[in-house]
């Protein structure tokens, strides 16, 4: 009936990385819990809307989901299957604006949790690093307002070796093209137009850029990724790895 359900070969990846120190109770079926927060995050419903006789609790459903994206699980998960593609030969770099609810608003903590004011109104940036093929490598969070050269420093900190760094013009600064070539690759950026002097650049290579955008297309599938309905940021940003790590690492 579309609901989704995690496959053996799915689940036999995942399993290995999932907490094994669990205290007192043991803890309910993972692969049906997984299962159903994967379900609320395709299609865009609310946690009470998972349907009960298939993925159980609601309660559960999204204690598990809240408790573990406190702890960096569906981080660390994602991550860890990131890294086992190996080392790519080519990483690209770009973001993608995605319209905050207005349930979003009110994170705990005195913090803007992500959210900020562009012309699209209230907005959350998703920064992210990809492989030639689609497949995602890191992400990074911000309000919609932040300059997509800031973001990218902080980013690229945790950017794999690589040979080649493609990135469009809003990426065009001197500091992060020092940034790129300290790691031993080659930005390939297209220059600004007021710049003096233009650095070498490839319109060939540079036609393989658009893999990032396929990646976000592909994210944006679910439906609580396209919007975002999580006040915490930590939240948003674990269904974002997970949303990744279904669509391209299992």
């Amino acid at each position: 009936m579309g609901e989704f359900w995690l496959t053996d070969e799915q689940f036999a990846k995942i399993a290995p990385h999932l907490p094994t120190d669990t205290r007192g109770k043991e803890r309910v079926d993972d692969r049906r819990v997984i299962s159903g927060i994967i379900h609320v995050l395709k299609s865009g419903g609310r946690w009470t809307d998972a349907p009960r006789e298939i993925y159980g609790p609601k309660k559960t459903l999204y204690n598990r989901f809240v408790r573990w994206a406190a702890k960096g699980i569906w981080r660390d998960l994602f991550e860890t299957l990131a890294r086992a593609g190996g080392p790519p030969s080519q990483v690209l770099i770009d973001s993608s604006a995605v319209k905050a609810h207005r349930c979003a608003s009110g994170g705990k903590g005195g913090q803007s949790h992500a959210i900020g004011r562009s012309r699209g109104g209230r907005t959350t940036k998703i920064h992210a690093l990809t492989d030639r093929f689609c497949r995602p490598l890191a992400f990074l969070l911000t309000g919609g307002q932040v300059a997509d050269c800031k973001a990218a420093a902080q980013l690229l900190e945790g950017a794999p070796a690589c040979r080649i760094m493609l990135a469009d013009k809003g990426y065009d600064s001197d500091a992060i093209r020092r940034q790129i070539e300290a790691t031993g690759a080659a930005p390939n950026i297209p220059p600004k137009s007021n710049r003096r002097w233009k650095p070498c650049f490839s319109p060939v290579l540079y036609k393989g850029r658009n893999a990032i955008e396929r990646m976000f297309g592909r994210l944006k599938d679910f439906r609580r990724i396209a919007t975002r309905y999580d006040r915490l940021a930590a939240n948003y940003l674990a269904a974002v790895c997970i949303a990744a790590t279904v669509s391209y690492w299992l």
